[in-house]
């Protein structure tokens, strides 16, 4: 049986795009992607969710984005996180850690 497709809890759409662009700038798609491998596919980013996080992240000034050639086509927008962006990706994901924790305690009494 297919490993289902899981849905985004709400927030950690973020802190995924956020984790994903610590290792280093990437352009949509490349995100998406990312994220869908390194969750053994199980987390789907569809571009309807991902475009406007992506632009919200921006506008907050966690990251920026610069055209560059794609090497197979036309031009890419490639995300990269701002020192801003390094700072709320470490504290997003210490409290996602702690309620990830606390969630664990209580299914576990």
């Amino acid at each position: 049986m297919p490993a289902k497709k899981t849905d985004l809890l709400q927030g950690t759409l973020d802190l995924l795009i956020l984790k994903t662009l610590a290792a280093g700038s990437l352009h949509g798609y490349g995100i998406a992607q990312r994220i869908l491998i390194t969750s053994k596919e199980t987390l789907k980013v569809q571009q309807g969710s991902l475009y406007p996080a992506l632009h919200r992240l921006e506008r907050q000034g966690l990251l920026r984005s610069e055209w560059k050639e794609s090497g197979n086509g036309p031009m890419a927008k490639i995300y990269s996180l701002t020192a801003t962006g390094r700072k709320r990706f470490q504290a997003e994901t210490a409290d996602w850690q702690r309620y990830a924790g606390a969630v664990a305690m209580v299914l576990d009494s």
